[in-house]
Protein backbone atom coordinates (compact mmCIF):
# COMPACT_ATOMS: atom_id res chain seq x y z
CA UNK A 1 0.00 0.00 0.00
CA UNK A 2 1.22 3.51 -0.83
CA UNK A 3 -0.07 6.87 0.40
CA UNK A 4 1.53 10.30 0.62
CA UNK A 5 1.05 13.76 2.08
CA UNK A 6 2.88 17.08 2.27
CA UNK A 7 1.32 17.83 5.67
CA UNK A 8 3.90 16.78 8.25
CA UNK A 9 1.78 17.33 11.35
CA UNK A 10 1.55 14.31 13.68
CA UNK A 11 -2.16 13.79 12.95
CA UNK A 12 -1.58 13.92 9.19
CA UNK A 13 1.33 11.47 9.34
CA UNK A 14 -0.73 9.03 11.39
CA UNK A 15 -3.62 9.34 8.93
CA UNK A 16 -1.47 8.74 5.84
CA UNK A 17 0.15 5.69 7.44
CA UNK A 18 -3.32 4.33 8.22
CA UNK A 19 -4.38 4.94 4.62
CA UNK A 20 -1.36 3.02 3.27
CA UNK A 21 -2.25 0.05 5.46
CA UNK A 22 -5.87 0.18 4.27
CA UNK A 23 -4.75 0.17 0.64
CA UNK A 24 -2.42 -2.78 1.30
CA UNK A 25 -5.24 -4.77 2.92
CA UNK A 26 -7.57 -4.02 0.00
CA UNK A 27 -4.91 -4.96 -2.55
CA UNK A 28 -4.26 -8.23 -0.72
CA UNK A 29 -7.72 -9.42 -1.71
CA UNK A 30 -6.44 -9.83 -5.29
CA UNK A 31 -2.92 -11.09 -4.60
CA UNK A 32 -1.58 -14.12 -6.45
CA UNK A 33 1.14 -14.89 -3.89
CA UNK A 34 2.59 -13.51 -0.69
CA UNK A 35 5.15 -10.73 -1.07
CA UNK A 36 8.54 -11.53 0.37
CA UNK A 37 11.04 -8.70 0.64
CA UNK A 38 14.73 -9.51 0.31
CA UNK A 39 16.45 -8.81 3.58
CA UNK A 40 18.55 -5.70 4.06
CA UNK A 41 20.71 -4.55 6.95
CA UNK A 42 19.98 -1.53 9.13
CA UNK A 43 21.85 1.56 7.87
CA UNK A 44 22.48 4.88 9.63
CA UNK A 45 24.20 7.32 7.29
CA UNK A 46 24.41 10.85 5.91
CA UNK A 47 25.68 11.29 2.33
CA UNK A 48 26.15 14.34 0.08
CA UNK A 49 27.25 14.00 -3.54
CA UNK A 50 30.63 15.67 -4.12
CA UNK A 51 31.00 18.93 -6.04
CA UNK A 52 33.65 21.63 -6.40
CA UNK A 53 31.45 24.70 -6.92
CA UNK A 54 28.03 24.95 -5.32
CA UNK A 55 25.75 25.87 -8.25
CA UNK A 56 23.48 27.76 -5.87
CA UNK A 57 26.35 30.07 -4.92
CA UNK A 58 26.13 31.62 -8.39
CA UNK A 59 23.92 34.59 -9.23
CA UNK A 60 21.04 34.79 -11.68
CA UNK A 61 22.94 37.51 -13.52
CA UNK A 62 26.02 35.29 -13.90
CA UNK A 63 23.96 32.45 -15.31
CA UNK A 64 22.02 34.65 -17.72
CA UNK A 65 25.25 36.21 -18.93
CA UNK A 66 26.65 32.75 -19.73
CA UNK A 67 23.56 31.72 -21.67
CA UNK A 68 23.29 35.02 -23.55
CA UNK A 69 26.94 34.92 -24.59
CA UNK A 70 26.51 31.38 -25.94
CA UNK A 71 23.34 32.48 -27.71
CA UNK A 72 25.09 35.48 -29.27
CA UNK A 73 27.98 33.35 -30.53
CA UNK A 74 25.59 30.95 -32.24
CA UNK A 75 23.32 33.65 -33.70
CA UNK A 76 26.32 35.44 -35.18
CA UNK A 77 26.52 32.65 -37.78
CA UNK A 78 24.69 33.61 -40.98
CA UNK A 79 21.80 31.24 -41.65
CA UNK A 80 20.93 30.46 -38.03
CA UNK A 81 17.21 30.89 -37.36
CA UNK A 82 16.76 29.88 -33.74
CA UNK A 83 18.98 29.20 -30.74
CA UNK A 84 17.99 27.66 -27.42
CA UNK A 85 20.44 27.63 -24.52
CA UNK A 86 19.56 26.20 -21.13
CA UNK A 87 21.02 25.75 -17.66
CA UNK A 88 19.65 23.43 -14.99
CA UNK A 89 20.65 23.18 -11.34
CA UNK A 90 19.01 20.97 -8.78
CA UNK A 91 19.57 19.97 -5.16
CA UNK A 92 17.45 17.15 -3.72
CA UNK A 93 17.58 16.04 -0.10
CA UNK A 94 15.90 12.77 0.85
CA UNK A 95 15.45 11.31 4.31
CA UNK A 96 14.69 7.58 4.41
CA UNK A 97 13.35 5.96 7.58
CA UNK A 98 12.33 2.31 7.76
CA UNK A 99 10.75 0.00 10.32
CA UNK A 100 13.97 -2.01 10.08
CA UNK A 101 15.76 0.85 11.81
CA UNK A 102 17.47 2.53 8.86
CA UNK A 103 17.86 6.30 8.90
CA UNK A 104 19.49 7.67 5.74
CA UNK A 105 19.93 11.38 4.94
CA UNK A 106 21.01 11.74 1.30
CA UNK A 107 21.58 14.89 -0.78
CA UNK A 108 22.32 14.94 -4.51
CA UNK A 109 23.40 18.01 -6.52
CA UNK A 110 22.85 17.94 -10.29
CA UNK A 111 23.97 20.46 -12.91
CA UNK A 112 23.13 20.45 -16.61
CA UNK A 113 23.54 22.76 -19.59
CA UNK A 114 23.33 22.73 -23.36
CA UNK A 115 22.70 24.67 -26.55
CA UNK A 116 20.61 23.81 -29.60
CA UNK A 117 20.94 25.67 -32.91
CA UNK A 118 18.43 25.56 -35.77
CA UNK A 119 18.69 26.61 -39.38
CA UNK A 120 15.52 26.92 -41.52
CA UNK A 121 15.84 27.02 -45.31
CA UNK A 122 12.61 26.67 -47.28
CA UNK A 123 11.02 23.42 -46.03
CA UNK A 124 14.28 22.04 -44.61
CA UNK A 125 15.11 22.35 -40.91
CA UNK A 126 18.54 21.32 -39.69
CA UNK A 127 19.66 21.21 -36.08
CA UNK A 128 22.91 20.82 -34.18
CA UNK A 129 23.13 20.42 -30.41
CA UNK A 130 25.94 20.53 -27.87
CA UNK A 131 27.11 18.71 -25.81
CA UNK A 132 24.10 16.50 -26.53
CA UNK A 133 20.57 16.88 -27.81
CA UNK A 134 17.54 17.26 -25.57
CA UNK A 135 19.02 19.88 -23.23
CA UNK A 136 22.70 18.95 -23.25
CA UNK A 137 24.86 17.21 -20.67
CA UNK A 138 23.76 16.52 -17.09
CA UNK A 139 25.92 15.12 -14.31
CA UNK A 140 26.08 14.73 -10.55
CA UNK A 141 28.38 17.73 -10.27
CA UNK A 142 28.40 21.36 -9.31
CA UNK A 143 28.94 24.46 -11.41
CA UNK A 144 32.35 23.13 -12.47
CA UNK A 145 30.52 21.21 -15.21
CA UNK A 146 30.01 24.53 -17.03
CA UNK A 147 33.77 25.09 -17.16
CA UNK A 148 34.27 21.57 -18.53
CA UNK A 149 31.79 21.69 -21.41
CA UNK A 150 32.79 25.21 -22.63
CA UNK A 151 29.39 26.22 -23.93
CA UNK A 152 30.32 29.68 -25.22
CA UNK A 153 33.52 28.52 -26.92
CA UNK A 154 31.71 25.76 -28.85
CA UNK A 155 28.49 27.57 -29.80
CA UNK A 156 29.74 29.07 -33.08
CA UNK A 157 31.14 25.76 -34.39
CA UNK A 158 27.89 23.94 -33.67
CA UNK A 159 25.88 26.67 -35.40
CA UNK A 160 28.14 26.50 -38.47
CA UNK A 161 27.50 22.77 -38.73
CA UNK A 162 23.72 23.33 -38.60
CA UNK A 163 23.92 25.73 -41.56
CA UNK A 164 26.33 23.52 -43.48
CA UNK A 165 23.95 20.56 -43.25
CA UNK A 166 21.67 22.23 -45.83
CA UNK A 167 24.36 21.76 -48.46
CA UNK A 168 25.17 18.20 -47.43
CA UNK A 169 24.03 15.13 -49.33
CA UNK A 170 21.16 13.02 -48.02
CA UNK A 171 22.24 9.93 -46.10
CA UNK A 172 22.28 6.99 -48.55
CA UNK A 173 20.09 3.93 -48.04
CA UNK A 174 21.35 0.39 -47.72
CA UNK A 175 23.60 -1.73 -45.53
CA UNK A 176 26.70 -0.05 -44.14
CA UNK A 177 29.09 -0.16 -41.25
CA UNK A 178 27.98 2.42 -38.69
CA UNK A 179 30.13 4.17 -36.09
CA UNK A 180 28.06 5.77 -33.33
CA UNK A 181 29.66 8.57 -31.34
CA UNK A 182 29.28 8.20 -27.60
CA UNK A 183 26.17 10.30 -26.88
CA UNK A 184 24.12 8.51 -29.55
CA UNK A 185 25.44 5.18 -28.30
CA UNK A 186 24.34 6.22 -24.81
CA UNK A 187 20.74 6.55 -26.01
CA UNK A 188 21.02 3.25 -27.87
CA UNK A 189 22.04 1.64 -24.57
CA UNK A 190 19.18 3.37 -22.76
CA UNK A 191 16.47 2.16 -25.13
CA UNK A 192 17.67 -1.29 -26.19
CA UNK A 193 19.40 -2.47 -23.00
CA UNK A 194 18.36 -0.25 -20.08
CA UNK A 195 14.59 -0.48 -20.39
CA UNK A 196 14.29 -4.19 -21.24
CA UNK A 197 16.36 -5.21 -18.18
CA UNK A 198 13.91 -3.54 -15.76
CA UNK A 199 12.55 -6.59 -13.95
CA UNK A 200 9.12 -5.11 -13.28
CA UNK A 201 8.61 -4.85 -17.07
CA UNK A 202 9.76 -8.44 -17.50
CA UNK A 203 7.33 -9.70 -14.85
CA UNK A 204 4.41 -7.68 -16.23
CA UNK A 205 4.16 -5.45 -13.16
CA UNK A 206 4.78 -2.24 -15.13
CA UNK A 207 3.68 -1.87 -18.74
CA UNK A 208 1.52 1.27 -18.88
CA UNK A 209 4.05 3.83 -20.05
CA UNK A 210 6.29 2.06 -22.53
CA UNK A 211 5.47 -1.63 -22.66
CA UNK A 212 7.13 -4.78 -21.39
CA UNK A 213 10.37 -6.55 -22.42
CA UNK A 214 11.60 -9.24 -24.78
CA UNK A 215 14.01 -10.40 -22.03
CA UNK A 216 11.83 -13.11 -20.48
CA UNK A 217 13.26 -14.96 -17.48
CA UNK A 218 14.34 -17.97 -19.53
CA UNK A 219 16.85 -15.75 -21.36
CA UNK A 220 18.90 -14.97 -18.24
CA UNK A 221 22.39 -16.47 -18.72
CA UNK A 222 21.13 -18.17 -21.90
CA UNK A 223 20.96 -15.30 -24.41
CA UNK A 224 23.83 -14.10 -26.58
CA UNK A 225 22.93 -10.39 -26.29
CA UNK A 226 25.98 -9.05 -28.12
CA UNK A 227 29.39 -9.87 -29.50
CA UNK A 228 32.17 -10.99 -27.16
CA UNK A 229 33.53 -7.45 -26.78
CA UNK A 230 30.20 -6.13 -25.45
CA UNK A 231 30.29 -5.69 -21.66
CA UNK A 232 27.55 -3.65 -19.96
CA UNK A 233 27.17 -2.87 -16.26
CA UNK A 234 24.54 -1.22 -14.07
CA UNK A 235 26.58 0.80 -11.61
CA UNK A 236 25.17 3.36 -9.17
CA UNK A 237 28.40 3.71 -7.20
CA UNK A 238 30.31 6.97 -7.13
CA UNK A 239 33.39 5.05 -8.33
CA UNK A 240 31.71 4.61 -11.71
CA UNK A 241 31.40 8.34 -12.19
CA UNK A 242 29.14 11.36 -11.55
CA UNK A 243 26.14 10.05 -13.47
CA UNK A 244 22.47 10.84 -13.00
CA UNK A 245 22.14 7.23 -11.89
CA UNK A 246 24.73 7.69 -9.14
CA UNK A 247 23.62 7.66 -5.50
CA UNK A 248 24.52 6.13 -2.15
CA UNK A 249 21.21 4.35 -1.44
CA UNK A 250 18.05 3.67 -3.41
CA UNK A 251 14.52 4.40 -2.14
CA UNK A 252 14.31 1.05 -0.35
CA UNK A 253 17.44 1.78 1.66
CA UNK A 254 19.62 -0.57 -0.43
CA UNK A 255 23.24 0.54 -0.97
CA UNK A 256 24.43 1.42 -4.48
CA UNK A 257 25.94 -1.53 -6.33
CA UNK A 258 27.52 -2.66 -9.58
CA UNK A 259 25.79 -5.47 -11.49
CA UNK A 260 27.01 -7.17 -14.66
CA UNK A 261 24.23 -6.92 -17.25
CA UNK A 262 26.11 -8.27 -20.27
CA UNK A 263 29.39 -10.11 -19.76
CA UNK A 264 31.46 -10.98 -22.84
CA UNK A 265 28.26 -10.72 -24.88
CA UNK A 266 26.19 -12.99 -22.59
CA UNK A 267 23.06 -11.67 -20.86
CA UNK A 268 23.73 -11.97 -17.12
CA UNK A 269 21.55 -9.62 -15.09
CA UNK A 270 18.39 -7.55 -14.53
CA UNK A 271 17.61 -4.45 -12.49
CA UNK A 272 15.74 -5.64 -9.41
CA UNK A 273 14.02 -4.58 -6.19
CA UNK A 274 13.58 -6.16 -2.78
CA UNK A 275 10.23 -7.53 -3.97
CA UNK A 276 11.42 -8.93 -7.31
CA UNK A 277 14.91 -10.26 -6.46
CA UNK A 278 13.60 -13.75 -5.65
CA UNK A 279 12.15 -14.09 -9.16
CA UNK A 280 15.70 -14.32 -10.56
CA UNK A 281 17.09 -16.45 -7.78
CA UNK A 282 18.76 -13.62 -5.88
CA UNK A 283 18.57 -13.09 -2.13
CA UNK A 284 19.23 -9.35 -2.37
CA UNK A 285 18.04 -6.42 -4.44
CA UNK A 286 20.68 -4.74 -6.59
CA UNK A 287 19.39 -1.35 -5.47
CA UNK A 288 17.48 0.31 -8.30
CA UNK A 289 14.19 1.50 -6.74
CA UNK A 290 13.64 5.25 -7.11
CA UNK A 291 10.75 7.71 -7.13
CA UNK A 292 10.84 11.18 -8.65
CA UNK A 293 9.09 12.78 -5.67
CA UNK A 294 7.46 12.27 -2.28
CA UNK A 295 4.04 11.62 -3.84
CA UNK A 296 5.11 8.82 -6.20
CA UNK A 297 5.71 5.16 -5.47
CA UNK A 298 9.29 3.95 -6.09
CA UNK A 299 9.81 1.96 -9.30
CA UNK A 300 12.71 -0.03 -10.72
CA UNK A 301 14.73 2.57 -12.59
CA UNK A 302 17.97 2.55 -14.53
CA UNK A 303 21.07 3.59 -12.62
CA UNK A 304 24.17 4.15 -14.77
CA UNK A 305 23.83 1.56 -17.55
CA UNK A 306 27.20 1.72 -19.29
CA UNK A 307 29.08 0.00 -22.07
CA UNK A 308 32.61 -0.61 -20.84
CA UNK A 309 35.38 0.84 -23.04
CA UNK A 310 37.39 -1.18 -25.55
CA UNK A 311 40.87 -0.70 -26.97
CA UNK A 312 40.55 1.45 -30.11
CA UNK A 313 41.32 5.09 -30.75
CA UNK A 314 38.68 6.87 -32.82
CA UNK A 315 41.22 7.73 -35.52
CA UNK A 316 42.23 4.07 -35.87
CA UNK A 317 38.59 2.97 -35.89
CA UNK A 318 37.79 5.32 -38.77
CA UNK A 319 40.99 4.35 -40.60
CA UNK A 320 40.01 0.67 -40.46
CA UNK A 321 36.53 1.30 -41.91
CA UNK A 322 36.31 0.91 -45.68
CA UNK A 323 32.67 1.89 -46.23
CA UNK A 324 30.68 3.35 -43.37
CA UNK A 325 28.90 6.27 -41.77
CA UNK A 326 29.82 8.04 -38.52
CA UNK A 327 26.63 9.30 -36.87
CA UNK A 328 26.53 12.02 -34.23
CA UNK A 329 23.95 13.32 -31.73
CA UNK A 330 20.43 11.95 -31.48
CA UNK A 331 17.60 13.60 -33.38
CA UNK A 332 14.78 11.06 -33.04
CA UNK A 333 14.11 7.56 -31.74
CA UNK A 334 11.47 4.89 -32.03
CA UNK A 335 11.37 1.43 -30.47
CA UNK A 336 8.61 -1.14 -30.06
CA UNK A 337 6.91 -1.92 -26.76
CA UNK A 338 9.13 -4.97 -26.14
CA UNK A 339 12.36 -3.05 -26.91
CA UNK A 340 13.31 -5.27 -29.84
CA UNK A 341 12.83 -3.38 -33.13
CA UNK A 342 14.22 0.16 -33.27
CA UNK A 343 14.95 3.12 -35.52
CA UNK A 344 17.13 6.13 -34.63
CA UNK A 345 17.80 9.37 -36.45
CA UNK A 346 20.86 11.54 -35.85
CA UNK A 347 21.67 15.19 -36.45
CA UNK A 348 24.82 14.73 -38.52
CA UNK A 349 26.66 12.01 -40.39
CA UNK A 350 30.07 11.64 -42.00
CA UNK A 351 30.55 9.23 -44.87
CA UNK A 352 33.69 7.12 -44.53
CA UNK A 353 35.43 5.71 -47.59
CA UNK A 354 38.71 3.79 -47.47
CA UNK A 355 39.40 4.88 -43.92
CA UNK A 356 38.74 8.61 -44.38
CA UNK A 357 35.83 10.95 -43.67
CA UNK A 358 34.96 12.20 -47.17
CA UNK A 359 31.74 14.18 -46.87
CA UNK A 360 29.08 15.44 -44.47
CA UNK A 361 25.65 13.75 -44.65
CA UNK A 362 22.33 15.15 -43.51
CA UNK A 363 19.41 13.26 -41.98
CA UNK A 364 21.35 10.10 -41.12
CA UNK A 365 19.39 7.22 -39.61
CA UNK A 366 19.75 3.54 -38.83
CA UNK A 367 17.46 0.71 -37.75
CA UNK A 368 17.72 -2.85 -36.54
CA UNK A 369 16.82 -5.60 -34.11
CA UNK A 370 18.31 -5.30 -30.64
CA UNK A 371 20.25 -8.56 -30.39
CA UNK A 372 21.33 -8.57 -34.04
CA UNK A 373 22.62 -5.02 -33.65
CA UNK A 374 24.66 -5.67 -30.50
CA UNK A 375 26.07 -8.88 -31.98
CA UNK A 376 27.33 -6.85 -34.95
CA UNK A 377 29.57 -4.71 -32.71
CA UNK A 378 33.21 -5.39 -33.68
CA UNK A 379 35.10 -2.42 -32.21
CA UNK A 380 34.77 -0.09 -29.18
CA UNK A 381 36.97 2.92 -28.47
CA UNK A 382 39.06 3.16 -25.31
CA UNK A 383 38.70 4.99 -22.00
CA UNK A 384 40.06 8.22 -23.49
CA UNK A 385 36.90 8.47 -25.61
CA UNK A 386 34.48 7.29 -22.88
CA UNK A 387 31.89 9.73 -21.50
CA UNK A 388 29.24 9.23 -18.82
CA UNK A 389 26.20 10.93 -20.36
CA UNK A 390 23.21 12.12 -18.37
CA UNK A 391 19.64 11.47 -19.52
CA UNK A 392 17.44 13.77 -17.39
CA UNK A 393 14.07 12.90 -18.92
CA UNK A 394 13.49 9.13 -18.67
CA UNK A 395 9.77 8.53 -18.33
CA UNK A 396 8.06 5.57 -16.67
CA UNK A 397 4.96 4.69 -14.72
CA UNK A 398 1.40 5.91 -14.47
CA UNK A 399 1.08 8.57 -13.11
CA UNK A 400 4.19 9.40 -15.07
CA UNK A 401 7.52 9.78 -13.32
CA UNK A 402 10.61 11.43 -14.80
CA UNK A 403 14.00 10.19 -13.65
CA UNK A 404 17.63 10.92 -14.45
CA UNK A 405 19.77 8.03 -15.68
CA UNK A 406 23.40 7.73 -16.75
CA UNK A 407 24.99 5.96 -19.72
CA UNK A 408 28.72 5.62 -20.20
CA UNK A 409 29.93 4.92 -23.72
CA UNK A 410 32.81 5.36 -26.15
CA UNK A 411 32.34 5.40 -29.94
CA UNK A 412 31.75 1.93 -31.35
CA UNK A 413 31.38 0.28 -34.76
CA UNK A 414 28.55 -1.96 -35.90
CA UNK A 415 28.66 -3.95 -39.14
CA UNK A 416 26.02 -4.47 -41.84
CA UNK A 417 23.43 -2.04 -40.40
CA UNK A 418 20.41 -0.74 -42.34
CA UNK A 419 20.82 3.04 -42.82
CA UNK A 420 19.02 5.95 -44.42
CA UNK A 421 15.39 4.88 -44.08
CA UNK A 422 13.93 7.28 -41.49
CA UNK A 423 14.07 10.52 -43.48
CA UNK A 424 13.96 9.13 -47.01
Amino acid sequence: GFASTDNLSPDSLAAVAHRAVEIARASAQAKKADIVLASETKIIDTWVSPFKIDPFSTSVEQNLDLLLRADAEARSVKGITLVEASLHMRRVRQIFLSTEGSAIDQTRVVTGAGIETYSFQNSDIQKRSYPNSFRGQYQLKGYELLDEIRLVETARHIAEEAVALHQAEQCPQGKRSVILESSQLGLQIHESIGHPIELDRVLGMEANYAGTSFLTLDKLRNLRYGSEIVNVVADARLEHGPGLGTFAYDDEGVPAQRTDIIKDGQFTGYLSSRETAAAIGENRSNGTMRADGWNRIPLIRMTNISLLPGTWSLDDLIASTDDGILMETNRSWSIDDRRYHFQFGCELGWEIKNGKKVRMLKNPSYSGITTEFWNSCDAICDQNHWTLWGTPNCGKGQPSQTMGTGHGAAPARFRNVTVGIAYA
